[in-house]
This record gives C-alpha cells, sequence and structure tokens, in this order.
C-alpha cells in the first residue's frame, strides 16, 4: 500500500514538473469566429492565464456545426495539458439534445476545468425596425406577412435557443438564420438584411450604444450595469424570461487530474484578476470563478432546462 501511495505521488510530481517545464503554447480551441462574445471572453483571459501560467495561451477559432468541430477537435486531442476549449451552452447542455448522433461524448470525453462567464442575452433589433419597446415590437412582428426572420450566432446556440422560447411565450411566426458566430450575424442586423436577434452582450453591447442598433430588452433577472436604461424583457410583461450565454473550460479527458488543478487554479486567478475584471465589465459579462464540480453542476441544471424546451418543440438540427 505504501509503495502504491509513493508511486502516484512520485507520477503526480513528474505531472507537475512535466506542466511547469513545458514552454509549448496552450492552444485554446474556441468553436466561434473571433470577435464574438466566446472569442472575447476567451481573448480577455487568456493572456492573463498564460502570465499566471508562465506559458503562452493561443486562442485557435475554430467556427461551425454548433461548435462540434471545435468540441471534436479538443476531445480527440492526445496533447493533455496543452490544449483547452471553450465548452459552452451547445457544447454541453443543447447539442446531445440537438443531434442524433455526436462525434464526442459531451460528459465523457470531457473534463471541466471550471466556469469562464456569463451573460444575459439583449433582444435587438435593426434599424428597418420601427418598435422601440417589447409592446411594439410583438405588434411588428405579428403584422408581417408570413413572419419574421432572425438571426443567430448558430443553431443550437443560447441566441437560437432563447428565440425559440420568444417564439414559444409570445405566439410569433419567426424563420431561424443561422450564422457562424455572432459577430458576422450582428452585421447584417446591421445592414438590415435580418431584422432581429437575441444576441449576447460581450457581441452585442457596442452596436447598442453607439445607437446602430435598438436594444427592446434584456433576458435577464435585473437590469445590467452597461445598459441600465434599458429594461429586462420580464418588467415588459415576458414573465420568468431569462436566458444567458456562458461559457466553461474543459479538456480532454485523459489529462490529468493534477493538470486540471493546476488550470483551474490559474483560471480561478485570472478572473479574480483587475485587469479580467475590467474587461469583462466592458463586455457586459459576469466572471463564474470556481471549481471543476461547480462547473458540473451548472452545466447540469442547463441540460435540464433547455433539453426541455428543445424535445417539447422537436428542434432537431440532424
Amino acid at each position: 500500500m505504501i509503495r502504491s501511495i509513493l508511486t502516484s505521488l512520485a507520477l503526480a510530481a513528474t505531472a507537475h514538473l512535466a506542466f511547469a517545464q513545458d514552454s509549448k503554447p496552450i492552444e485554446w480551441v474556441v468553436g466561434y469566429a473571433a470577435g464574438g462574445g466566446s472569442d472575447s471572453v476567451a481573448r480577455a483571459t487568456a493572456e492573463t492565464m498564460g502570465k499566471i501560467l508562465s506559458r503562452p495561451v493561443v486562442i485557435n477559432n475554430k467556427p461551425g456545426a454548433a461548435t462540434n468541430i471545435a468540441a471534436d477537435y479538443a476531445a480527440r486531442s492526445k496533447d493533455y495539458g496543452s490544449i483547452m476549449l471553450t465548452a459552452d451552452f451547445a457544447t454541453l447542455a443543447a447539442n446531445p439534445f440537438l443531434f442524433s448522433k455526436l462525434s464526442y461524448n459531451a460528459e465523457h470525453d470531457l473534463s471541466p476545468v471550471g466556469m469562464l462567464a456569463r451573460f444575459p442575452l439583449v433582444l435587438v433589433v435593426g434599424p428597418q425596425v420601427p418598435a422601440k419597446n417589447f409592446k411594439e415590437f410583438i405588434a411588428w412582428a405579428k403584422a408581417q406577412p408570413g413572419g419574421v426572420n432572425y438571426a443567430s450566432a448558430g443553431a443550437g446556440s443560447p441566441h437560437h435557443l432563447a428565440a425559440e422560447l420568444l417564439r414559444e411565450k409570445t405566439g410569433i411566426a419567426m424563420t431561424h438564420v443561422a450564422y457562424r458566430g455572432a459577430a458576422p450575424a450582428m452585421q447584417d442586423i446591421l445592414g438590415g438584411q435580418v431584422p432581429f436577434m437575441m444576441v449576447d452582450t460581450a457581441s452585442g453591447n457596442q452596436f447598442v450604444l453607439a445607437g446602430k442598433v435598438k436594444a427592446i430588452g434584456v433576458a435577464s433577472s435585473k437590469r445590467i450595469a452597461t445598459l441600465p436604461d434599458v429594461p429586462t424583457l420580464s418588467e415588459q410583461g415576458l414573465s420568468d424570461f431569462e436566458a444567458y450565454a456562458w461559457q466553461g473550460l474543459s479538456v480532454p479527458s485523459g489529462t490529468p487530474p493534477e493538470t486540471v488543478a493546476k488550470l483551474n487554479k490559474a483560471l480561478v486567478e485570472a478572473l479574480n484578476s483587475k485587469p479580467v475584471k475590467e474587461r469583462f465589465l466592458g463586455l457586459g459579462v459576469e466572471g463564474l470563478p470556481g471549481t471543476p464540480s461547480d462547473m458540473a453542476k451548472y452545466v447540469k441544471d442547463e441540460r435540464e432546462r433547455w433539453g426541455r424546451l428543445i424535445k417539447a418543440n422537436n428542434i432537431r438540427i440532424d
């Protein structure tokens, strides 16, 4: 027994030393295009994490297929300790219900490091929509022959499913237009190609504050600091309507526990640091530092909540 304990301690020490001495950059995989909310959160955190770990952290954007491309890429990697994944709402909570078959298993092929952040979604409209509040928006949408189109950051994204929840609660006839990330979706909102979307604050705040799009309401329990004059949707009569985009940090399941612990320590330190807090405040993002177990519970609760919506409305991607 003593020999077994000594062996385990030796292996742990070796793994810790190997990680500390490894100067290889850590690849942080993001399943959305550069410029969107998930990308902004990752980049805001990566630099500080890299300094804490004494290793550069490099963002690798792999958008498409509702984050499945990025998730499959990371889950299959054996480069333990040198690859991480932004595992979000779609990756961990929605895709297991949206797809009949996935090339990765969200519960078994990926291990949680810790939550990154969450930010409420905001109902925004483009310049061609005359509505100034939620009541006017509903009246406008229901008056459109054949219904209205809405944009999202991709099929299965929180932007998509929050809009489906809006459709379920209001009865608006809506058609989904999926993009490969929130950034390109917002460009078409600005250009008038698509009239509205539920957008995360990290991707949409700058355009709201610049007056390029109108914010109709926030999908949170209370108003947010970055948009204090924008009422919540609940305030405007849409009771109990909350929807957040959120991200956690995951690694391939074969990653040694000692490495996961080291990454979690660096992540929590980064999220509590002044530079990251200030950047998150500007993005309208709430940091969620915590343990791998905290992330596992959060994901479980979200999977149950949104799984119900997906199954009740028979929403499928394949």
